[in-house]
Order: C-alpha cells, then sequence, then structure tokens
C-alpha cells in the first residue's frame, strides 16, 4: 500500500496552507472554518516551508497565554517539516509520524511540489481496510471458497 492509494481513497489532494506573514489567529480561525487539524505554511502554496497545527497553537497559549495568537504564523511554526512521496509505502509514511510524534504530514512529488497531505487517520483507516481484506480472506481460503 502506497502514500498515493491514501491520497486517492480521500478523494481529494488539495493542501490548506497558510502564508508565513500571517498572524497565528487567521491561522486558528483557517483551522476552525475549515475543520482541519493543521495548515501548511507556504508562501507560494507549492512548496512546504512549515507546518502549524492546532496542537502548536494550544500548546503556545498554555505556555504564554492568548497574546501569542497575534504573533506571525512563521513565529510558531514548525521549521523541519517532515515529508514523504507518493510511491512510498504506507508503512514507512506511519512509522515517520509515529518517531516524530506528529498527525500531518506533506506529501511532495519529486521536484518537490506539495501534491497532498495525509493524517495519521488515513494512514490508519486505510490499514484496517486492508487488515480486514486479509482477514476475509484468509477466512475464504479455510472455509474453501
Amino acid at each position: 500500500m502506497t502514500v498515493a492509494k491514501i491520497l486517492q481513497s480521500k478523494g481529494t489532494e488539495a493542501v490548506v496552507s497558510i502564508t508565513p506573514d500571517k498572524k497565528v489567529s487567521d491561522a486558528a480561525l483557517m483551522l476552525s472554518e475549515k475543520r482541519i487539524g493543521s495548515l501548511v505554511v507556504s508562501s507560494d502554496g507549492t512548496h512546504a516551508e512549515g507546518i502549524l497545527s492546532e496542537r502548536d497553537i494550544v500548546r503556545e497559549i498554555g505556555k504564554r497565554g492568548p497574546g501569542c495568537l497575534s504573533e506571525l504564523v512563521s513565529d510558531m511554526m514548525t521549521r523541519d517539516v517532515v515529508t514523504c512521496t507518493k510511491g512510498e509505502k504506507a508503512d514507512v509514511a506511519l512509522a515517520k509520524m509515529t518517531k516524530g510524534r506528529f498527525r500531518h504530514m506533506p506529501v511532495v512529488g519529486e521536484d518537490g511540489l506539495m501534491v497532498g497531505l495525509i493524517t495519521l487517520g488515513d494512514v490508519v483507516k486505510y490499514r484496517l481496510e486492508e487488515v480486514k481484506m486479509e482477514k476475509d480472506a484468509l477466512e475464504g481460503m479455510i472455509m474453501g471458497f
């Protein structure tokens, strides 16, 4: 199973992004309106410069109070973005997310341009479907079908 299959099953490859010069409050509003957990930070909408999640925002509000909402996205984003490619195995992507303790990962093409975004939930859902198919196949073999 590849990341491409996961993106295909999602039905959309659109990546919601925000520019680094926007305020964190703008990012929080976008996250809320779109009902998503993270935004890729990109000046041009095609290259991932960073990522900002709702967890990042809540953590900083907890540490420093609501005043941090007036800061720039570039000040709060995670700069070292871990990405994957469409051809990568889902297990490899899952291992990266687990090791890095994050739930959202941009998918990039060979040219470095963003082509999608996968979540931990996307990978788990796809893996559960795959396990169910394997189970059904094994039961069919045991029953002689």
